[in-house]
């Protein structure tokens, strides 16, 4: 099994765009893509492929069925889920190589099984009060490199 700095997991994401703009970054940080199905596009999509550039092959991914199969497959993940509804701050925490990153789908975010069963696990991205959230591409990319500045001896 390939060692990976990041696990960025996708839950139901959407926008092929934002995927592959996110499979882009995990092959720029040399982390692992997580996507959790139903997906709003298909792999094979050329918008997907299009954001991810020429990088797509190069990029380590897993499909999972859904949330129970990524869970079964992955047991005991040291793991982090971002929601605007958190209280803790995503500087708040010491991310480490190898933890598992969970951002849910454009439109509705996470459900509310995270919310309830892993409330100490939820951080937050702080923003104003004039929007509800900010694109999934750019909150994947705050945290993974929040990630890479806490891990920077990793990388030299």
């Amino acid at each position: 099994m390939k060692n990976h700095f990041l696990n960025i997991v996708l839950y139901q994401p959407e926008i092929p765009y934002n995927s592959g703009n996110i499979g882009r970054l995990c092959v720029g940080l040399n982390s692992k893509l997580h996507l959790i199905e139903p997906l709003g596009f298909k792999i094979t999509d050329k918008m997907i492929k299009r954001a991810g550039l020429d990088y797509w092959d190069k990029l380590d991914y897993e499909i999972y069925r859904s949330i129970d199969d990524f869970f079964e497959k992955n047991s005991n993940p040291n793991f982090y889920f971002f929601t605007t509804k958190a209280s803790k701050v995503y500087f708040d925490v010491k991310m480490s190589e190898g933890d598992f990153l969970i951002f849910g789908k454009e439109s509705g975010g996470l459900p509310d099984f995270f919310h309830n069963k892993f409330r100490d696990k939820g951080l937050r991205i702080p923003m104003s009060d004039q929007i509800r959230s900010i694109n999934l591409c750019n909150s994947v990319a705050i945290i993974m490199y929040e990630a890479y500045r806490q891990n920077l001896k990793l990388f030299e």
